[in-house]
């Protein structure tokens, strides 16, 4: 699966402006249907670069939230509760959720204790609104997203020099390195500050 998708990537990004819309649908079905996003996520940055390729797995992952919710409170939800019945956690979310409605929805965000795909159909048998569930969705999803394509975009980068044949600088090595270690810090500290609040909640409960 994924070397169908990282070919999917290819052939998406040699469209160019067109192929934006189609990679967004692709990132969005792959969130839908529970398939691996991390080559997309990767492949972005290594393809289109650091501010269009966060652009782009942004609205794919948003797109692929947004629908996935809606999926899981209309129609599959005997299905989504069969699946979280494998997570108790879950229970103190749900009930947190309650209380603090999308403030819990963007700290799940910012501290993943499930599964990306699996927190999306699983907010859809709360009581959450959607427009809470997906601004905050949104909003959490900005500090992890921006680390994977950070890389995928160094690496493409690094692949490209060489390539090229052309080495790089000493000067341009610490640029990236200094660049991925502080985006780093900043998902480990707002990761860590977030799984703090969740316990938190889940004492109250």
């Amino acid at each position: 699966m994924a070397d169908f998708l990282q070919h999917a990537l290819a052939y998406v990004a040699a469209l160019g402006a067109a192929g934006w819309a189609l990679f967004i649908v692709l990132y969005a079905a792959c969130c839908v249907f529970f398939l691996p996003v991390s080559p997309l996520t990767f492949g972005a940055g290594a393809a289109y670069g650091l501010g269009r390729g966060f652009l782009l797995v942004w609205c794919g992952a948003s797109l692929g939230a947004g629908v996935s919710f809606f999926i899981g409170r209309r129609w599959l939800r005997a299905w989504v509760e069969k699946k979280l019945a494998r997570h108790p956690r879950f229970a103190a979310i749900d009930a947190a959720v309650s209380a603090g409605g999308a403030r819990i929805v963007l700290l799940t965000r910012l501290a993943p204790v499930f599964p990306f795909a699996t927190l999306n159909y699983a907010y859809g048998l709360t009581r959450v609104k959607f427009r809470d569930y997906l601004l905050a969705s949104v909003a959490g999803m900005v500090p992890g997203t921006l680390f994977f394509v950070y890389l995928g975009a160094a690496a493409g980068a690094a692949f490209k020099s060489g390539a090229e044949g052309k080495a790089r600088t000493a000067a341009e090595w610490a640029y990236f390195a200094f660049g991925l270690l502080a985006t780093a810090a900043v998902v480990a500290l707002v990761g860590r500050e977030a799984n703090r609040e969740l316990a938190k909640h889940e004492k109250r409960r």
